[in-house]
């Protein structure tokens, strides 16, 4: 039986295969206090036992249906993301026994802060603009993510210059809701303009992605 970092390994090819664009993992402990987890005053994880294995898909600005939020059923992205989520946990539980399943999306309901954990899983870094810079597509990358029954050392964060050292940031620019205005990312802001999208009541919505389409972190894939 092969050990957990190597099952580990297996199941971010496997990932990758399904349909993810990018995939990692990181040990649940290392979310209970996550930076997310601290700043709202809350358990950054459901789990302090296990692995997660985080799963992003790119939304390039060329596929904007992919983002399109609809009552009761979310994004098409993130269907697409759940479906690659249960194959592999089904794959990892009929390859090897193992329990795994798919984690919720938000962190009140049993999630965990995604964007956080792909940082820590080694999948890119934090922005100003409060979105996770993926290498070889910007910000451009919506997370998903399974909880497996495993146990493995989790990786060192990278270090080095932060991947907007030197920038101008036209994402602090292009906000139409001034959420940046005190050199800090306002999560308030940005909710308030996401809830009076669905307030209107449109149908299918297209959420604002000014700040993560104006990033000058292009697509390379």
């Amino acid at each position: 039986m092969p050990d957990g970092r190597e099952i580990i390994s297996a199941a971010l090819d496997k990932a990758r295969e399904l349909g993810a664009d990018v995939a990692g993992a990181v040990p649940a402990a290392r979310l209970v206090g996550c930076p997310s987890a601290v700043a709202e005053g809350v358990r950054g994880s459901p789990a302090d036992r296990g692995t997660y294995i985080v799963l992003g898909l790119h939304h390039g600005p060329e596929h904007p249906e992919l983002d399109l939020w609809e009552e009761g059923r979310g994004t098409p992205g993130d269907r697409i993301l759940v479906g690659i989520a249960k194959n592999l946990v089904r794959w990892i539980s009929e390859r090897y026994g193992i329990r795994a399943r798919v984690v919720r999306y938000q962190p009140g309901d049993g999630g965990i802060y995604l964007k956080d954990a792909a940082c820590m899983a080694g999948i890119g870094r934090m922005g100003r603009n409060n979105l996770v810079l993926v290498p070889g597509y910007g910000p451009r990358v919506r997370f998903r993510a399974i909880w497996a029954d495993l146990e493995a050392p989790g990786r060192d964060l990278p270090e080095g210059d932060l991947p907007c050292a030197g920038c101008e940031e036209p994402c602090t620019c292009a906000c139409p809701m001034d959420a940046f205005r005190t050199g800090r990312y306002s999560r308030d802001r940005c909710m308030a303009r996401m809830d009076a999208d669905k307030t209107a009541g449109r149908g299918r919505i297209d959420h604002c992605r000014a700040c993560e389409l104006a990033c000058p972190e292009r697509d390379e894939a």
